[in-house]
């Protein structure tokens, strides 16, 4: 194996380690509220979700296009520069898992790459104003858009159910959570495991393995679709915990609203082609169901203090991405070759090493992810019965 083909392997391994966290990173999109309400038991939720990514991965391929044509110069990207970005996205997700905050790993990808082509090729290989058409302004309506129909939903399905008796009001939602849980995850798997395909294919046409209108191979599609499912059933009970019992107290009919409500603008963004956050419409949407609650008549509480500390977190995912790809890159081109890109790949490995040894000083599974929220991300030191 000569060094290059050793330098496309490592940047195929960094893509599909990548998958594997986006996989339980984005777990708590679709499963959150269904696993709050008792819709799904936990470990039921995240098989059925990780079925449901693998599937809706075959489904589309507009944003595999996005990312690998859409956001750099296709024609001035290096090896080193995706492996680069594949860092800045990796690192980002690894962080906000361990401390518990949905955080976008679109953003974080995009980010990453756009930050290593910046130092490496410069400001004319990054396609600004496509960042901004199809990254930016969507990250900030999509939440928007998706709050507004979530509100909308719960509003309506509180007043239209109210003189149902409690029960079966109950028990139909869940039967409906089941269904929309569903339609989240396929959406999911459609938008979010083609991110990978697009950088793996990126890599590909930098390599000049295929030609860059060539699409994207099968063995990349089919290696991101089983890569994303297997992190998705691992479960990231650290974000799901967030998103199902921090915004806010969800019941059935929120959680079937708010589940609704995301799969509807997810797919609508796949559809044309746009790398939409699925964690930016999630959060979105599990605010409007609380909001739509409240609204009508009934007891609810968004806490918002938590819901800006996600926002923030929001608003630096690129920068901060960016930075890392960009620093990984000036790392592996100082060492050179296949050699750089090793070292680089080690520091994450003992980054990803000291974050799990970390967390599993203060476990969040399973059996916990229900707690009763106390304002802590992680609820307890040990799991409860």
């Amino acid at each position: 194996m000569d060094a290059n083909t050793a330098l496309l392997a490592v940047v195929v391994v960094t893509a599909l380690a990548f998958d594997f966290t986006n996989g339980f990173h984005d777990t708590a999109n679709a499963m959150a509220t269904s696993i709050a309400t008792g819709a799904l038991p936990p470990r039921a939720a995240v098989a059925l979700s990780a079925v449901l990514n693998f599937a809706g991965a075959f489904l589309s391929l507009k944003v595999a296009a996005t990312i690998a044509t859409g956001i750099v110069d296709s024609g001035a990207i290096t090896l080193t520069v995706v492996f680069a970005g594949l860092v800045g996205g990796l690192a980002w997700n690894l962080v906000t898992w361990y401390f518990g905050i949905p955080s976008s790993s679109s953003h974080a990808l995009i980010g990453g790459v756009a930050g290593a082509t910046l130092i490496a090729v410069g400001a004319s290989a990054v396609k600004g104003a496509a960042i901004v058409s199809k990254v930016l302004i969507p990250a900030v309506l999509a939440p928007l858009f998706a709050a507004l129909v979530a509100t909308a939903g719960a509003f309506l399905v509180h007043r239209i159910t109210r003189g149902t008796p409690d029960r079966f009001r109950e028990r139909g939602f869940r039967v409906g959570q089941l269904c929309s849980a569903s339609l989240v995850s396929l959406a999911h798997g459609t938008n979010d495991a083609q991110k990978t395909m697009g950088v793996i294919t990126l890599a590909l046409v930098a390599d000049h393995a295929i030609a860059p209108d060539a699409g994207t191979p099968f063995w990349v599609i089919l290696a991101c679709a089983v890569t994303i499912a297997l992190g998705t059933y691992t479960g990231g009970w650290r974000v799901i915990r967030t998103l199902g019992k921090g915004l806010t107290e969800i019941g059935p009919p929120q959680g079937f609203a708010a589940e609704g409500s995301s799969a509807a603008v997810i797919f609508a963004a796949t559809h044309f082609g746009l790398p939409l956050s699925t964690t930016h419409v999630t959060g979105g949407s599990v605010v409007g169901a609380g909001l739509g609650r409240r609204l009508a008549g009934e007891r609810s509480e968004v806490r918002w203090g938590l819901a800006g500390r996600m926002v923030v977190a929001w608003l630096v995912t690129l920068p901060a991405a960016a930075l890392v790809g960009a620093a990984a890159w000036k790392g592996a081109d100082a060492i050179g070759g296949t050699g750089g890109a090793a070292v680089v790949f080690a520091v994450m490995l003992l980054l990803a090493g000291g974050l799990y040894l970390a967390a599993r000083r203060e476990p969040v599974t399973h059996a916990n992810v229900n707690a009763e929220w106390t304002g802590r991300l992680v609820p307890v030191k040990e799991p409860v019965a």
